[in-house]
């Protein structure tokens, strides 16, 4: 039984350790139309390759993924987070889980986690076809055929996409397979950018670019009332970190240009309520009548950003507290908790995963296997879903090409 994986980033290299592991001989091609494995993997985690979540129980893990949830549900039972970290580990990856449960090998090198695979492939009859890149995938009878750009032709009884989504264009993940997957009876769904920073129509942010917050409140007009919480980055443009990114994830499908902007609103202030920072406020002024009022704002916020409050929102930061109403320490609260910008555009290619993809409803959740299309399986990416930053899309890549691995090498025993 010949099987073709078309793929060699995090899912694809995991379908096929998972066969190769458990039968050394089995015919095996992994096409990958990079120089080299796992070009996007080595490159997350800000190049040091967050591998997967330090989180434990599997209701929180799921919670990170707005898109396929409920669909991954057996294959996180099958291979978690847990079982992730314990699999690098027995094969030689020191890993470390950080503050955030983000997890990393303690060297900080991907090349580390893609070295697992390289070293799996080259105990086993595997033949991988780098710089190959493929055409057209048909079904003729119980066999797929498989058209490479070069002219080679190649048949499978069994063929695995796992190419990724269309982020990181730079890497290789560039949509290839959503054509085949729809000429071989499946339908994907809305494609979109995630996991991206946001271009605003305001000028100010820019003046701060570069200033980062620990820890912000983010939430958008087309979003349920609660936010995301975690650290934020002004930039040139607009906005961008983890929490900008998990609403960008939350709002992917939306529709928004400068013409009609998406609302986002930023919580300087998380943990203080709304009528405690009042009342701090009004505290502090009281002890500091002679004090400028910017002062007041400057336990909370940077001053450049006290500043922006008095250029762009009229805060009057240079009257002494003594003589700073209610009213104004109410807009200045207000501001605090709630500034809004207009996000007119998304950050054009710094989008580190795609919003959509095969349906799954077509799909076996505890196989992989196509329901439209025997002999067909996908992993990673391609599938609808996707999670935020912290290792859930690795993981995700991870859980279901162990699940598509499996399912082959049962199919494979069976016969």
């Amino acid at each position: 039984m010949k099987i073709v994986i078309i793929g060699g980033g995090a899912a694809g290299m995991m379908t096929t350790a998972t066969i190769c592991e458990a039968n050394p001989k089995a015919e095996i091609i992994l096409i990958e139309k990079n120089k080299d494995l796992g070009a996007k993997v080595i490159i997350s985690g800000g190049g040091r390759c967050n591998v997967t979540t330090g989180l434990e129980n599997s209701k929180d893990i799921l919670q990170n993924y707005p898109r396929g949830n409920k669909f991954l549900i057996s294959a996180m039972h099958t291979f978690g987070p847990k079982d992730t970290r314990a699999w690098f580990e027995e094969h030689g990856v020191c890993l470390k889980i950080e503050k955030d449960l983000r997890v990393f090998p303690v060297s900080d090198r991907g090349d580390d986690i893609v070295g697992v695979f390289k070293k799996i492939f080259a105990s086993s009859s595997i033949q991988v076809m780098f710089s190959r890149a493929v055409e057209n995938i048909e079904k003729i009878d119980n066999q797929f055929k498989i058209y490479l750009r070069d002219g080679e032709e190649i048949l499978a009884d069994i063929v695995v996409l796992s190419l990724g989504g269309q982020a990181y264009r730079h890497t290789g993940s560039t949509g290839d397979g959503y054509a085949w997957a729809e000429k071989l009876g499946h339908t994907v769904s809305k494609l979109a950018p995630s996991l991206h920073s946001f271009v605003v129509s305001e000028k100010w942010p820019g003046i701060l670019a570069g200033m980062s917050f620990a820890k912000v409140g983010i939430s958008a007009n087309c979003l349920k009332p609660n936010s995301k919480i975690g650290p934020f980055l002004f930039t040139h443009r607009g906005i961008s970190g983890p929490a900008v990114f998990a609403v960008s994830s939350l709002s992917a499908l939306a529709q928004f240009s400068p013409s009609s902007p998406l609302l986002i609103y930023i919580d300087f202030l998380p943990d203080i309520k709304l009528n405690d920072l009042k009342n701090k406020i009004e505290n502090f002024n009281k002890l500091n009548l002679k004090k400028n009022f910017k002062t007041s704002l400057h336990q909370f916020i940077p001053h450049k950003l006290v500043d922006i409050f008095g250029s762009e929102f009229k805060i009057p930061i240079d009257k002494k507290n003594a003589e700073i109403s209610k009213r104004e320490i109410e807009t200045t609260a207000q501001l605090l908790k709630k500034i809004t910008l207009n996000a007119i555009g998304r950050g054009a290619g710094d989008e580190f995963v795609t919003a959509g993809g095969i349906e799954l409803n077509e799909v076996d959740p505890k196989t992989m296997a196509s329901k439209k299309c025997p002999g067909l399986y996908f992993a990673g990416e391609i599938l609808n879903i996707d999670g935020f930053t912290g290792g859930f899309n690795l993981q995700a890549a991870w859980a279901t090409g162990r699940s598509a691995g499996q399912a082959i090498l049962d199919r494979i025993n069976s016969i």
